[in-house]
């Protein structure tokens, strides 16, 4: 018995091999039963399903299990059985049960009962053990693997770009200083400001907005790179849609123009979507099935219009319209909702940047399906993205999501070295701190183009969640960096 190894509980449900002993492990999420058995539903994380556990009280004494509660964990040895009960194939009659670590009832607080998402998120170090957030865990890992998996097929080469940095690239200012120097008494110049020279890196440094700049220098010389990792945005957001710190793929691909841009993020898109139907199956019904339960308690008006596994096969099974900013802003100018200032923000004409509520009109009533729009005005985006010959539009492109959105931001890049010196001055962009980016322009520079997707915002669309700050295990927001 004791050299008998675990098998887990995802390899065993499905099985077929009856009256064969397995040892499982793992922790209780309930216990009911009667004088003569009891029933112990256990989980080991490995799937949303739990393994039921038969205790024969003839076998094993009810004394021996009665400090056996919700989150203690066991290792339980018996034979494989035929499940009497509907759900399960099977279930273990146990021979012999090894409580490894107890929880006490009273304190304990997962409870078997409902539990809020904000309850949970003050429980972090606990919340993976529920079903909801087992599952968003599995399918983040699912969509982490697919995500390098696409670019591995596709000959991409995945670039560590530094998290510590000297530049600023969304130019937004919004950035967490990185320093070593005594908060209290740093060292000034003359004029009275602070004195970087005498900080660990001889500048003034901060955790990253981006991989992009970085991930372009790779990209021309090895053409085609993606780079995976944490962002940090100094943002005092408080909304369901944003953390501090976050994950973002950029890929950034030399001789591309925007239309391989944006047939490579559709094709990315879809693929990853894929991937997650075809390999969290359970895990998404459980979330497709959550979901509709949360949808009862809202109003009428307030309820989504598509399911989520109907969501996701709607981007799947749709070609991605694609339009210009100009003729997005005509539709949305002569729309229902504008002339009848149903929006929270009116489009009044050309020049006005576009917000959640009119890209889900664009996707959801209009086109009916995901959307790419293109050619931006310059001024509503970054320095580095190509001016088009009108001199009044960028290159730019993003691909918007039935209720979420914006899911991805990108461009074909400047690659002529006037026109994005040029962009930069316009810009108040420091050219003497991203000498390094400038100079790739004048040695061999080429057309080429990339994009940026926000990984929790993805993870957020697959799994249905409401809150972003339910997709990433130890969330980092405002006045909150616990765990």
């Amino acid at each position: 018995m004791k050299d008998l190894k675990r098998t887990k509980i995802v390899n065993l449900i499905h099985s077929e091999d009856y009256g064969k002993v397995a040892n499982v492990k793992g922790w209780v999420r309930t216990k009911r039963g009667s004088k003569n058995v009891s029933f112990i539903a256990l989980n080991d994380g490995s799937t949303i399903h739990n393994i039921q556990i038969v205790v024969d009280h003839q076998i094993i004494q009810e004394d021996a299990i009665q400090n056996v509660h919700s989150g203690a964990s066991l290792s339980v040895t018996g034979e494989i059985i035929k499940s009497q009960g509907s759900g399960q194939n099977v279930e273990i009659n146990a021979q012999n049960i090894e409580v490894l670590g107890e929880a006490d009832p009273d304190e304990y607080p997962l409870q078997p009962k409902k539990h809020s998402l904000e309850f949970l998120r003050e429980k972090a170090h606990l919340r993976f053990r529920t079903n909801t957030f087992s599952a968003i865990s599995r399918v983040r890992h699912a969509l982490i693997f697919a995500i390098h998996k696409f670019f591995n097929d596709k000959g991409f080469y995945n670039i560590h770009t530094p998290i510590v940095t000297g530049s600023d690239a969304e130019g937004a200012g919004e950035m967490f200083r990185v320093s070593t120097l005594d908060p209290k008494n740093p060292p000034l110049n003359e004029d009275g400001s602070i004195n970087y020279k005498e900080d660990f890196f001889g500048k003034e440094t901060n955790l990253t907005v981006s991989g992009q700049l970085e991930a372009e220098l790779a990209a021309l010389a090895l053409s085609e790179v993606y780079t995976f990792g944490p962002t940090f945005r100094a943002e005092n957001s408080n909304t369901s849609r944003h953390l501090a710190e976050f994950w973002m793929i950029e890929p950034e691909m030399a001789f591309y123009d925007i239309h391989d841009n944006m047939d490579l993020a559709e094709e990315m898109l879809k693929y990853v979507i894929q991937y997650a139907l075809d390999n969290c199956k359970d895990d998404l019904t459980f979330l497709n099935k959550r979901l509709l339960d949360e949808e009862k308690n809202k109003k009428q008006e307030e309820r989504s219009e598509m399911e989520l596994l109907e969501k996701l096969k709607f981007v799947i099974d749709n070609q991605f319209e694609r339009i210009t900013y100009s003729n997005a802003i005509d539709i949305l100018k002569n729309s229902k909702p504008n002339k009848k200032k149903k929006f929270q923000f009116p489009i009044e004409g050309w020049g006005t940047d576009l917000q959640s509520e009119h890209e889900r009109y664009l996707v959801e009533k209009h086109f009916k399906r995901p959307v790419i729009v293109t050619d931006y005005p310059k001024e509503i985006k970054a320095f580095y993205m190509k001016l088009n010959e009108d001199n009044k539009t960028v290159r730019a492109l993003d691909v918007l999501f039935p209720q979420i959105g914006e899911i991805i931001g990108g461009s074909q890049r400047e690659e002529n070295y006037d026109l994005l010196l040029k962009r930069m001055q316009e810009m108040n962009v420091p050219q003497q701190e991203l000498w390094w980016y400038l100079e790739t322009r004048k040695f061999g520079t080429v057309p080429h183009s990339g994009y940026g997707l926000g990984f929790e915002r993805l993870v957020q669309f697959i799994t249905g969640m409401g809150n972003i700050r339910d997709v990433i295990p130890f969330p980092r927001t405002p006045q909150n960096a616990e765990f």
